[in-house]
């Protein structure tokens, strides 16, 4: 059975070689090809996030370079030649298939820095829930450091972690994983599935990328590590094959199929509990200590008789009974100036009182790890 089958939310990502036709320019064909498949899932109730790669090469093009720039200057201002005719051609092509779509661009320390990773989290999220599918790059253009996600193999991995994701779909222009290059060595065997993180997997995966992008086998098996720190499953599989995603939705064996260890919820919840760093708390009533407690429910302000620290937006934060009893640690949506704001009152007058109004939680439940 495939990764796919019982996945509800997807995110697929999809390398240079096979946006641009090696690094001819976007490849309308193989871009309607994946809208279409998208699309057909959509209609299924699944919620799609597309990883993409090929501004850098599509702006390679537009310039007329023949060899990919070695200068970060250069890089860069291919990506925002690039990133143009990219976004144009998956805007009209999920258009004409009746889907909505939204460009957004992502950089690693937009996913380091808590308040960043929320507001991200919190903007895809968004997205899925008003059935726009997220098409997502590296921000190439402003990036200025040297380390950089690796064909946006490792950018698909971390969007899976972010949004929780059941599985990641990574399309290359190879077939799958093998116990060696095959071009090099007959006896090399064709690797269907194995553990995600498993040592010998790195190995194996061995070299680097094509001429185009930037990543190899090593960085999907990398990727695939990462993904499953999350508790998804990734499927390393050739973009070309004939309706690759709907098989695989299908529960077809396509591919190569890196399996998670750890279930989904629990996943996250030990990747929160590795990155507790505490940097404040709150106290709350009797009323919502239960509702936390025994009834899994997120922390409303509307709850909250006491705030200490001098916490931000994405630092973690306690939870304790007016006793002082820890409850629960967690991500908070709200500063601790903010939090004390909007203590004891309903979500309603949250605008009056700060501006804005985000989030109706102070700590959302899937951000919260009962003690």
């Amino acid at each position: 059975m495939s990764l796919l089958s019982s996945a509800r939310r997807i995110v697929v990502k999809v390398g240079s070689s096979l946006v641009t036709d090696e690094g001819r320019g976007v490849d309308a064909d193989a871009i309607a090809n994946w809208s279409r498949q998208l699309a057909a899932l959509a209609k299924e109730g699944r919620e799609l996030i597309m990883v993409s790669s090929g501004a850098i090469a599509e702006g390679m093009k537009r310039l007329g370079w023949a060899t990919r720039p070695k200068e970060l200057h250069e890089l860069q201002a291919a990506a925002a030649v690039g990133q143009m005719g990219l976004a144009q051609m998956y805007e009209s092509q999920l258009s004409a298939q009746g889907m909505a779509s939204a460009q957004v661009l992502l950089t690693h320390a937009d996913l380091a820095d808590r308040e960043r990773y929320l507001n991200a989290r919190s903007t895809l999220l968004t997205l899925l829930a008003h059935r726009v599918l997220p098409v997502i790059n590296e921000n190439d253009t402003v990036v200025n450091d040297e380390i950089k996600f690796g064909d946006n193999d490792t950018l698909g991995a971390l969007v899976a972690n972010l949004v929780e994701a059941d599985a990641l779909v990574i399309l290359t222009d190879q077939r799958g994983l093998y116990s060696a290059d095959p071009r090099k060595d007959p006896t090399a065997r064709f690797i269907d599935t194995a553990q995600a993180g498993d040592p010998e997997l790195e190995r194996m995966a061995g070299g680097a990328g094509s001429s185009i992008g930037r990543g190899g086998m090593i960085t999907k098996i990398l990727a695939a590590k990462r993904a499953a720190g999350s508790g998804a499953g990734t499927v390393i599989a050739w973009g070309r094959e004939p309706d690759v995603l709907l098989r695989l939705a299908r529960g077809e064996a396509i591919g190569t199929a890196l399996l998670a260890a750890t279930p989904k919820l629990a996943a996250r919840k030990q990747w929160m509990v590795d990155h507790l760093q505490l940097r404040g708390s709150v106290k709350v009533d009797a009323g919502a200590a239960i509702k936390l407690r025994d009834e899994g429910k997120s922390l409303l302000p509307i709850g909250v008789v006491g705030v200490q620290g001098g916490f931000h937006r994405g630092d973690v934060i306690a939870v304790q009974t007016v006793e002082g009893v820890e409850l629960a640690r967690g991500l908070a949506n709200y500063s601790a100036s903010e939090a004390r704001l909007i203590a004891r009152k309903p979500s309603s007058e949250f605008e009056a009182l700060l501006g804005y109004a985000a989030e109706p939680e102070l700590i959302h439940r899937d951000n919260l790890v009962l003690r």
